[in-house]
């Protein structure tokens, strides 16, 4: 009997303890995901590491950082749900699919005090009215990008420009249905965001005819190849050109004056996040002057953190090429998101322009 008895006691013991590792396992782990870690999903280069490296020595949070190619790519990988992301940049009119998918959180503004250091240009837009659901972090231009060294005198006030005969297979053109599509309407004064099937047709027609001067339609290698002088000409990003222009003081950029497409990158919380009260916490810290005016520094772009632009170098923010003053901005138009099907259409029609390119 006192066997059983101590057996039986025993057994208790066992479970007890069992029952107490298991609850020490989940509260680390609640620790791990909800308090001292987030994970941070954003464009490749495009955030200063020395900026998470502080982040986690002032926060004792460990930030978990990966990076995604392109808007889609990131919003499968959220609606997938396998990685609780808790900080996204995603661009625009991919902040409009996702509110329209139930894939953001609302983001309390009380727990971004720094949000005061935003240009009020940058605030409330149509894509996200109060930003209810984003916060900026970059923005730029579409333009081109051009070495006069290689060239004979041209500029390049107009999109029309890169038709001249004599600038054969000296363009290089963005890999991306939106720019190319979008530089063929506003060559013919139409808006980036048309859905009008005349004008698409009208604008991929006039791009078949700039095929004699397109060297290659790639994507992130445009910028190694404007460097080393491979090409004269890029249909590209501000921050591209940027990027160009640190490393090869003969580019040069401009923004056509039939108008181009004016961007935002922004900070968001997505569904899965696992711990929305750091990611409060990482997107305000971001929002710092001092740190936004670094992170600038580092990544290149135009940053929309008034108070960052205070404290950098007058030269760099009195560049019209990066930040157009507004009469050049109200040139400019913001992305719509068009929907699956007019999406669709445009990749269609670059697809074409880019296979007749090949015959």
């Amino acid at each position: 009997m006192k066997e059983i008895l101590r057996a039986s006691i025993a057994i208790l013991l066992i479970v007890a303890l069992l029952f107490y590792g298991v609850s020490l396992l989940e509260k680390g782990s609640a620790t791990t995901s909800g308090g001292t870690t987030i994970t941070v999903f954003n464009w490749g280069e495009y955030i200063d590491p020395e900026l998470i490296a502080r982040f986690e020595e002032e926060t004792n949070t460990k930030v978990i950082y990966e990076t995604f190619d392109s808007n889609e790519a990131m919003m499968t990988k959220i609606e997938q749900g396998g990685t609780s992301y808790d900080v996204a940049m995603p661009s625009e009119y991919a902040i409009e699919k996702m509110k329209e998918s139930e894939l953001l959180l609302p983001i309390d503004h009380e727990k971004i005090p720094n949000l005061k250091n935003i240009d009020p240009y940058f605030l409330d837009l149509p894509f996200d009215p109060g930003n209810k659901y984003s916060i900026p972090y970059f923005w730029g231009t579409v333009g081109i990008a051009y070495n006069p060294a290689l060239l004979e005198g041209q500029s390049f006030e107009s999109w029309n420009d890169l038709w001249d005969p004599s600038l054969k297979e000296e363009v290089i053109i963005v890999d991306s249905a939106r720019e190319a599509i979008g530089m063929g309407l506003n060559s013919l004064n139409y808006s980036l965001n048309s859905t009008d099937l005349s004008e698409l047709r009208q604008a991929t027609d006039k791009l078949k005819t700039l095929g004699p001067n397109v060297k290659a339609v790639i994507g992130d290698e445009i910028v190694e190849m404007m460097r080393r002088e491979e090409a004269a000409i890029a249909l590209t990003w501000s921050g591209q050109a940027a990027d160009m222009m640190f490393v090869n003081e003969n580019i040069d950029y401009s923004v056509p004056k039939e108008g181009s497409n004016l961007w935002f990158d922004n900070m968001v919380i997505p569904k899965t996040a696992g711990n929305a009260e750091g990611a409060h916490e990482f997107i305000n810290f971001m929002l710092e002057a001092e740190v936004a005016a670094q992170n600038t520094s580092y990544v290149g772009y135009s940053t929309p953190n008034q108070a960052a632009t205070e404290l950098m170098d007058a030269e760099v923010i009195e560049d019209e090429r990066f930040y157009p003053p507004e009469e050049l901005r109200e040139r400019l138009e913001v992305y719509k998101n068009l929907g699956p099907e007019m999406l669709g259409v445009y990749n269609e029609l670059f697809l074409e322009f880019k296979m007749d390119m090949k015959n």
